[in-house]
């Protein structure tokens, strides 16, 4: 029986998310003896500070990869969210499986629900950002732990905010009030889809895991990842793109948030390189208006 070891955070959702990976793999391959490799990431450690202190993207990946590259995992499973714009040297994404609901969403209250001035609590700058755009009466404060954390820190008569697959994937959709459209509420870059890692030159690996590879969540995913790697892996403005395959809506706002760039381009029809290339100009475009 041929074995896999799959690295992945030991939170629910990551968990979570691991095990389904595990389900898709057994189901393409009935052979496959696949096992769980918990990995304790930094970000994890550290739920005492804000994740843009910390290094923002990267803090939940980092050390998933190394049990990869260092041997004691055949493969990683992350939330692309997480992943930086740049894969690590010596990884590949050989899979980014179907893609779940990308909206953000209000578990507590809706927008319309909340009173002047309601407590709004998230750790997320790219979410404060436009929901002030829409909101600016609102109060923000911080929002750190895993999922069942936070559904335990909802502020009385206001409301945190979260991504809808992360809810979905633990079945627990009937905690949310609001969902909130990807046409006023940008979502991160690839909300909502799952990677998975293999090394470069691990070939067989690579051939098992490209039978969960979902070709349209793939070249989404990988048109928002050109538009955010153009902004630099250090970019810490608040920042959003979704490609729902037809268009690409992106967002990038200043550090103060006085400053507020939308934009979008076609995707429904092109070769993918022009669209990458695409991608990135809707980037240069943004930091040029936000002057980041």
């Amino acid at each position: 029986m041929t074995a896999l070891r799959i690295a992945t955070r030991g939170s629910l959702q990551a968990r979570t998310q691991a095990e389904h990976v595990a389900e898709a793999l057994r189901a393409a391959d009935h052979g496959l003896d696949v096992e769980l490799i918990f990995v304790d990431t930094t970000g994890d450690r550290r739920q005492d500070v804000p994740l843009h202190t910390i290094g923002g993207q990267g803090v939940f990946v980092k050390e998933v990869q190394s049990a990869v590259l260092d041997g004691r995992a055949d493969l990683a499973v992350h939330s692309a969210k997480d992943l930086p714009s740049t894969t690590a040297d010596g990884l590949r994404i050989a899979a980014f499986v179907e893609r779940r609901d990308p909206r953000d969403v209000l578990v507590g209250r809706s927008l319309d629900e909340l009173d002047h001035g309601a407590i709004v609590a998230t750790g997320s700058v790219r979410r404060r950002a436009q929901l002030s755009r829409l909101r600016p009466d609102l109060t923000f404060v911080e929002l750190r732990g895993n999922i069942p954390t936070r559904l335990e820190k909802i502020p009385g008569s206001g409301a945190i905010v979260m991504a809808a697959a992360a809810l979905e994937i633990l079945g627990w959709t009937d905690r949310i009030a609001q969902y909130l459209s990807a046409d006023i509420m940008i979502p991160a870059v690839g909300q909502g889809c799952v990677a998975v890692e293999c090394r470069v030159e691990d070939v067989r690996t690579n051939g098992l895991v490209a039978a969960i590879d979902h070709t349209v969540s793939r070249t989404s995913v990988e048109r928002e990842r050109a538009f955010l790697a153009e902004l630099g892996s250090g970019c810490t403005l608040p920042v959003g793109a979704f490609d729902d395959g037809e268009s690409m809506r992106v967002y990038l706002a200043s550090d103060d948030g006085e400053r507020h760039h939308v934009d979008s381009m076609t995707t429904s029809s092109g070769d993918q390189g022009d669209l990458i290339a695409r991608a990135r100009e809707l980037a240069r475009r943004a930091r040029a208006a936000v002057g980041g």
